[in-house]
């Protein structure tokens, strides 16, 4: 880790940090195995992007001789040689885990991976069968001729290695590629008696490599892993080509340099000095791996049916007890603010709010903003469907989500097709804000109905993310949200809003206005206070208000799931600030902020993370929460997750994290646990209060 000496942690080095936060839950020997395993294929997922994005731009940095330090002090080569050395710890843990710990228990329970060399008899035959049938007439080799283009090798995809004799003396080497692909499921099912038995594709192809070579001597075979640079971005000349731009930013991503080869650690110097040649990558890029390379795909085996003790019980979300499902929802956010905590709260009524303004034929409009969606995305097929009956629909569609570029390309095309007003986001900007307007004439006018969230509109996401959701007819919002949308979609200059904040022009002036106002409420002797729980914590600007607060006497409790830059604990410069991150069994994702400001109370939701993409390379939301009820529910989830000793960690001022536990006989607490429980008590409260309230039938002359 860096010097303690330095005010801030680098910020690498902390994302690192908060993988082996995830890599301990896989760790721990409380939660359920399969749900063990689910962590390590989190902790290998969350890898591949790391060296894809973070590493890969760092390396790119080092090859253009960038060395200026960056603000923990560290230069690009230091961060480079400290992150090598960290992720070699961090993959070791993580396959001491799986082959000494989850892997023999799910043996025991049933779950077990065959070898194909020491199958039985009985499992040897069921190999060699689905080999023949399935298997040698899909998967082709690639002879590697040395006179010819070297072959493109996909980004994270399995391949094998063949190295066989060539009988040339000068050259006593021939090598060969065997891809995988995709065709074929990497999990073989075996005959069992009990649980599920399998094999892996990559096994069983190096067990029977003999057969694509009849006649030759095959030395080795071993399996291999490439991680391709994904620090690509597009050239924005104009709207219209930025679709064809994203679409050669995806060509090139197939294509670009290597980072990274994983390789099985049996792998001779032979076979491993002529890849590295090849690929061009130096010693520091080699992995060698004591078991199946990409811990990522072990998801499959978390989501197979049985094995109920294995695994979490279902935390099924709740219906919220704020609404009633047999009103128009349109209706019930006419009478009051709506404020949903997900995944405790269904996300069905976000979904339930567009189709039904579809429905509705006093809607006018439907103006949103679409950063990530799900794959059959209901959303979107009521955008379409809005659009073909004659709404005016606007969809803002982030072109630029990483990785998700290819599914948003797609999705643009099927609404500009339906009628749909497609938007791609803005120029040098990425479009990150989380809401949606549905604009109704009413008796009284037009009203605007919003919704805004600190989550994508993606209900398959929004079952295992925490995010918070906000629905109101605020008048103030609503004129807001509609000059918010129209400043997007007119490529103008946004006017001064009356309660949101937006970046990139106003968002971190707005926050270090927030901060410094505690601190000066503080110096003059009155109470002040800031709470917050974001995602990320990396803007130097921020940090340093953050600081002053601390030495004016400000206390300040963050709650940061993953990058934090900050420093805390230090005397004198952060002594009242402490920092804590929950990881459990759903992602943290929802950006809630608290200031005492004077008494008043300031809660906000946001879209944005604290860190200087967030404030000037992305279009971010920050609303205030000012109706009663939901800033008090508010403050009360806030206070919940600053509760949590079972699944909570502390920031040291040396930069690593210890779990607190809890202390004296102070009780267990687990914050998602409590929540849940919260969502079901409400639901029950409602239906109670529903059956116990009488409605008497009046007679015509009462009713007169």
């Amino acid at each position: 880790m860096p010097s303690t000496n330095n005010s801030f942690i680098n910020r690498e080095l902390s994302w690192l940090e908060f993988n082996q936060r995830v890599l301990d839950q896989a760790l721990y020997t409380k939660v359920p195995v399969l749900e063990r395993l689910k962590f390590l294929a989190i902790t290998s997922s969350n890898m591949d992007e790391f060296f894809m994005v973070r590493v890969g731009g760092l390396q790119l940095q080092q090859a253009q001789g960038f060395e200026t330090p960056d603000p923990s002090g560290a230069t690009v080569s230091e961060q480079l040689d400290q992150i090598y050395e960290r992720v070699h710890s961090i993959i070791r843990d993580q396959y001491d885990c799986f082959l000494n710990s989850v892997e023999p228990t799910l043996a025991a329970e049933g779950l077990e991976r065959i070898s194909a060399s020491r199958a039985s008899a009985r499992h040897r035959e069921s190999i060699l069968r689905f080999f023949h049938e399935e298997i040698y007439p899909v998967v082709s080799p690639m002879d590697i001729d040395l006179e010819s283009p070297f072959p493109i090798l996909s980004n994270l995809g399995l391949h094998l290695c063949v190295r066989m004799a060539s009988g040339d003396s000068e050259n006593p080497h021939r090598f060969a590629f065997i891809p995988l692909g995709k065709a074929i499921s990497r999990f073989i099912t075996l005959p069992s008696d009990r649980g599920y038995n399998y094999a892996l594709l990559e096994d069983v192809v190096t067990e029977l490599v003999d057969h694509y070579y009849p006649g030759k001597r095959v030395d080795e075979c071993v399996a291999f892993r490439v991680t391709r640079n994904a620090d690509v971005s597009v050239r924005e000349d104009s709207a219209a080509d930025l679709m064809m731009g994203m679409e050669e930013v995806l060509h090139s991503r197939r294509s670009a340099g290597f980072v990274r080869i994983e390789i099985a650690n049996t792998v001779s110097d032979i076979t491993l000095n002529f890849l590295t040649e090849k690929l061009g990558l130096r010693s520091r890029d080699v992995f060698k791996i004591p078991g199946p390379l990409d811990l990522a795909s072990m998801m499959y085996l978390t989501d197979m049916e049985g094995f109920p003790a294995l695994r979490d019980s279902a935390w099924i979300p709740q219906r919220p007890a704020t609404i009633d499902p047999t009103q128009s929802l349109l209706k019930a956010i006419s009478e009051r603010d709506i404020l949903l905590c997900h995944p405790y709260e269904s996300f069905e009524p976000i979904v339930r709010f567009i189709e039904e303004a579809v429905d509705d034929p006093d809607v006018l409009a439907i103006k949103q903003v679409l950063y990530r969606t799900s794959r059959k995305s209901p959303i979107v097929a009521a955008l379409k469907k809005a659009a073909e009956r004659g709404k005016y629909v606007t969809a803002i569609v982030e072109l630029k989500a990483r990785f998700d570029e290819a599914r948003n390309i797609e999705w643009a095309r099927e609404l500009e097709r339906s009628g749909v007003q497609v938007i791609y986001g803005v120029r040098g900007l990425k479009t990150h804000a989380k809401i949606c307007i549905v604009v109704r004439r009413e008796p009284s006018g037009i009203v605007r109905y919003v919704h805004f969230g600190t989550g994508n509109y993606n209900e398959v996401t929004a079952r295992m993310y925490s995010d918070i959701s906000y629905l109101t007819c605020n008048e103030s919002l609503g004129r807001d949200a509609s000059a918010f949308i129209n400043a997007i979609t007119g490529y103008s200059q946004p006017q001064p809003y009356d309660r949101l904040e937006a970046a990139p022009l106003g968002l971190r002036k707005k926050l270090l206005a927030l901060i410094q106002a505690e601190t000066k409420n503080k110096k003059n002797g009155q109470k002040a206070y800031i709470a917050a729980k974001i995602n990320s914590l990396v803007d130097p600007d921020i940090i340093k208000a953050l600081y002053e607060a601390s030495q004016a006497g400000v206390v300040i409790r963050l709650n940061v799931r993953g990058v934090c830059c900050l420093r805390p604990g230090v005397p004198g410069l952060s002594e009242n600030i402490t920092v804590v991150s929950i990881v459990d069994r759903f992602l943290e994702h929802a950006r809630v902020l608290y200031f005492y400001h004077g008494g008043d109370d300031a809660v906000f939701i946001s879209s944005a993370d604290w860190m200087p993409r967030s404030f000037d390379r992305r279009v971010e939301l920050l609303v205030p929460i000012e109706d009663t009820s939901s800033k008090r529910r508010l403050m009360e989830i806030l206070d919940t997750y600053f509760r949590d000793n079972q699944n909570s960690w502390r920031l040291n001022a040396d930069g690593r994290y210890s779990r607190i536990q809890p202390e004296n006989n102070q009780p267990k607490f687990r914050a998602q646990r409590s929540l849940y429980e919260s969502a079901i008590a409400a639901v029950k409260k409602a239906e109670h209060a529903a059956r116990t309230t009488f409605e008497p039938h009046k007679s015509a002359a009462t009713k007169d």
